[in-house]
């Protein structure tokens, strides 16, 4: 039974999962359970749209318990809808905990962790890994000891939760790459606004000490007010009263408006130049897998998993696709086995053009002559001059 993507969009859900649940079945025929796993965890060649189902399932499941996480703390929501909490609880935990032992068990299929024990350990202490462990692992401590102690606390841990979209998501990726990169300019700023405060904690404890010994104690407790007057925040519960004192303030809060952008900028022009690299290697990726010819299904899979992470639309997309496209004809002449036809023909066009422009040339005789010569031309290049020749 074969059931095009159009017929399904048409079709309900219950029948959208079944045909999702089908194709995967079929793509992953003969292979292990573990690589069955693996492929509903992680985008592969097999995956097919039953992974996105269940990063869908994973996702609606996080958001949904942090939203109850959030409601509960509020009395007169949480006591009518205490056993539908728990119920939120309970069914959130036991998908997320199903996901963290499918995604240990299933690491071996990745080169650098394919030994059973030791890989399975390096990869349960990488950053994701704990991430899954910390959302699921309060509610089991809290199940076993919430006789012997107070465990309220451990809702801000279920918050952590939130973490676990990082993975279906580049931004946090690209802001770290950014940062990164400008991490000496961004060092000098952070050390510019550091040496700031302290002076200016400093001058604020010498003028204001005297006036308010409870408020301006110590350095440390002058260096509260330097950080909120620098960044313009000023609370108000801690301003200086002497005339110098207030002076100084005047003239730290218009450095600060400048001194504490800098890191802000330096951001986001970071972050913007972080997104443009990025998307100039996403043409060059695919630069390279279409000048091998036709793209395979695991090039089309990393493509478009490359796409969603630069938050590519298909617009952008299939600008780059021309683009790329374009430029390959223009520089190799080369056209892969999947091109657009309307290229192919236009390609076909520039190259009739061309040979008609050679066949009017002052050396047209001693163009004729090398394609009659056998040793300097192909039969097909002789055949196709004559036609040339008979339409001008």
């Amino acid at each position: 039974m074969v059931i095009n993507k159009s017929t399904v969009k048409k079709l309900n859900l219950p029948a959208y999962l079944f045909h999702a649940i089908h194709t995967f079945i079929l793509r992953n025929k003969g292979r292990t359970f573990r690589q069955k796993v693996y492929s509903l965890l992680n985008p592969t060649p097999t995956s097919g749209e039953l992974h996105h189902i269940i990063d869908h399932v994973i996702v609606i499941s996080v958001l949904l318990s942090v939203v109850s996480i959030i409601l509960e703390t509020v009395p007169w929501i949480h006591d009518p809808f205490r056993w539908e909490f728990y119920s939120i609880e309970i069914v959130t935990v036991i998908i997320l905990s199903l996901e963290y032992i499918g995604r240990v068990y299933s690491c071996c299929e990745l080169e650098k962790y394919q030994r059973p024990v030791v890989g399975r350990l390096k990869y349960m202490f990488t950053i994701g890994a704990l991430i899954d462990l910390v959302a699921v692992l309060p509610f089991f401590i809290g199940l076993i000891f919430h006789e012997a102690f107070d465990l309220r606390f451990l809702r801000v841990f279920r918050l952590s939760r939130l973490l676990k979209l990082t993975r279906y998501t580049g931004t946090l990726n690209t802001m770290y790459k950014a940062i990164y990169r400008e991490r000496r300019v961004l060092f000098a700023a952070a050390f510019m606004m550091i040496l700031l405060v302290i002076l200016t904690a400093s001058l604020g404890f010498e003028f204001e000490h005297a006036a308010q010994p409870d408020k301006f104690d110590t350095i440390p407790d002058a260096m509260y007010w330097a950080v909120i007057t620098l960044a313009s925040v000023g609370y108000g519960d801690l301003t200086p009263i002497t005339p110098m004192g207030k002076a100084m303030t005047v003239v730290i809060s218009l450095i600060g408006i400048g001194i504490f952008a800098i890191p802000a900028g330096l951001m986001a022009s970071a972050f913007t130049d972080q997104l443009r690299i990025d998307r100039e290697a996403f043409e060059n990726e695919f630069r390279d897998a279409i000048a091998k010819g036709k793209l395979s299904p695991g090039d089309r899979l990393a493509l478009e998993a490359e796409a969603e992470r630069l938050h590519l639309s298909l617009e952008d997309v299939d600008r780059i696709t021309d683009k790329v496209k374009s430029e390959l004809i223009n520089a190799t002449g080369a056209l892969p086995d999947d091109m657009d036809p309307e290229i192919v023909l236009e390609k076909y066009r520039q190259q009739v053009s061309h040979l008609k422009i050679f066949s009017l040339s002052k050396q047209f005789q001693d163009i004729e002559l090398m394609l009659n010569d056998p040793n300097r031309s192909t039969e097909l290049e002789r055949q196709i001059w004559i036609l040339i020749k008979k339409t001008n």
